[in-house]
């Protein structure tokens, strides 16, 4: 579609605008595709001649570089030995000494990785199946038999210390690099005739200029540790068989592939791929009202209790903010039950003849028995909950909008709708953009509102080992797929996870590219 000018813009009346925007919108998405689309073959085209320049440049450290470098190439540290830097010739030799004895050690880290079979379709995690052993014992004459178990392999355990294992070789080969790297610029500096840092420099400069790296070693080594890790696992349950009756202990779990992933997008009848996108539909659409009423309706409770004429505004904002006071969980769980036929909403609604009438016609005990219904309590009740947050957040950004546009938009004569479009509205999403993203991803994942009011009722049937209801988010589905002794199937819950991180990446990727507050910053300095 070919763009207009800001001219031929301008003199366009507003429903011609209107669709011309439209247009541009509907547009623009094939272009967005692609974009994303030439992103990732550029990300891998770098990542394919950056893998091809490292080797080029191994190749040509060893070529070029003298003895104590080529060494340096099977001793770690030997080169900084060689050149004086005596701490990190330690700390390399040191690492490389540790590594080798974990690896060859009896239960090290080749042990880990012959037991897990890696990725052997079929194969189990874990060679020696344990179970229970027959003993006879003979007691003044009577033979007594007893089962004693005999531990085997822990699925569990084998596949969280093979993936260390695995990790731990990644760490090993970039740390080789990273030695070779440092003793072929050695090399270079000492044919230059420069000084080469010692130790006592490299201990200064931790202190000094590379400080932030002192001061960020322990929080990544955190995350790596207690976030990435953990993730990584959960991906790798995925394409196990773990669940219920194959709990790694008793029973050890296989490698399956993507036998999973094909019978979640199982499409025909009696699949999961039907109730798995009823699911994440609802998901959205929960999400983008969870999130706009309560953006648009708190900005609104904030504009009228700071409009002129408004008295005890003090004692209004109180009575909001009362909500944020109790306790989430005690507030939500009470107020699911004024809902019920015994609670004290539900009792007033049954004396209406319309409502009565059609829950006894629909068989409905209570409110939260009808789909529909309990959609709309969700969500009318999360508005309660999240006005108080947004109303507070709202009058501090509204009190900052300087008035002079105010009295600018009144003088050239406009109206206070649209001094609200053309003034208020875009100042708040631009300041509160990144707010909204956050507040968006939040509700996708919004555990507690749903699990505590309704628990996903009312249910609709059983899939993926569990009970599902028509109010059920892709988290509450993920949690209750965790549950149970012998029905819990934690690797349809894994791929759920799966799919939930790659439709917040998506959607906050998105969004983030959307909001002004990203886009027009220059606007508003």
């Amino acid at each position: 579609m070919k763009r207009l000018s800001d001219l031929d813009y301008l003199k366009l009346n507003k429903w011609q605008a209107f669709w011309y925007k439209v247009a541009l919108f509907f547009c623009a998405i094939p272009l967005f595709f692609k974009n994303i689309g030439l992103g990732i073959v550029n990300f891998f085209k770098k990542c394919g001649i950056g893998i091809r320049d490292e080797f080029v440049d191994i190749g040509t450290t060893f070529t070029k570089g003298n003895w104590a470098v080529k060494l340096s190439f099977l001793i770690f540290g030997f080169g900084n030995f060689y050149y004086g830097q005596i701490l990190r010739g330690i700390l390399f030799l040191l690492f490389e000494v540790v590594f080798i004895g974990y690896m060859i050690v009896p239960s090290g880290g080749l042990y880990w990785l012959a037991k897990g079979n890696w990725f052997k379709i079929g194969s189990t995690v874990g060679t020696v199946q344990g179970g229970l052993v027959e003993n006879k014992i003979n007691y003044n004459g009577i033979e007594i038999v007893t089962s004693d178990w005999v531990a085997g392999d822990d699925s569990v355990k084998v596949m969280l210390y093979g993936l260390l294992t695995i990790v731990f070789i990644c760490a090993f080969i970039y740390t080789w690099r990273v030695q070779v790297k440092q003793c072929r610029i050695c090399m270079d500096i000492t044919a230059k005739g420069k000084k080469i840092k010692s130790g006592k420099d490299d201990m200064k400069s931790l202190l000094d200029d590379q400080f932030h790296k002192t001061l960020l070693a322990l929080p990544i080594t955190g995350i790596l540790a207690f976030t990435v890790l953990p993730i990584i696992y959960m991906v790798l349950v995925a394409f196990t068989s773990y669940d219920a009756a194959h709990d790694g202990y008793s029973n050890l779990f296989s490698w399956v592939g993507f036998d999973n992933f094909n019978e979640l997008f199982n499409f025909n009848k009696g699949g999961l791929g039907l109730t798995f996108g009823e699911i994440l539909s609802w998901t959205l659409m929960w999400a983008f009202f969870a999130t706009f009423t309560n953006y648009f309706l708190g900005m609104f409770v904030a504009i009228m209790i700071n409009k002129k004429g408004i008295k005890i505004k003090k004692f209004w904002r109180t009575i909001l903010v009362m909500t944020i006071a109790i306790p989430q969980f005690v507030s939500l769980l009470y107020v699911s039950k004024l809902f019920t036929t015994s609670g004290l909403i539900g009792r007033v609604l049954e004396q209406i003849p319309f409502i009565h009438d059609w829950r006894v016609a629909h068989n409905f005990v209570s409110l939260w028995d009808s789909p529909t219904v309990a959609k709309i309590l969700l969500i009318v009740i999360n508005i309660w909950i999240g006005i108080p947050y947004i109303m507070l957040m709202a009058t501090g950004i509204l009190m900052n909008i300087p008035q002079d546009l105010y009295e600018s938009a009144r003088i050239d004569g406009a109206s206070s709708t649209q001094q609200f479009t053309k003034i208020t509205l875009p100042y708040m999403l631009f300041v509160t953009g990144p707010y909204l993203l956050t507040s968006f991803v939040g509700n996708l994942n919004n555990f507690n509102v749903i699990y505590l009011l309704s628990e996903g009722n009312p249910i609709k049937g059983t899939a993926g080992g569990a009970s599902v209801g028509h109010t059920d988010l892709l988290i509450t589905w993920l949690f209750k797929m965790t549950l149970g002794s012998t029905e819990s199937k934690y690797y349809y819950a894994s791929i759920i996870g799966i799919l939930v991180f790659l439709v917040v990446a998506i959607l906050s990727l998105i969004i983030y590219n959307v909001i002004p507050s990203t886009r027009n910053e220059e606007d508003y300095k």
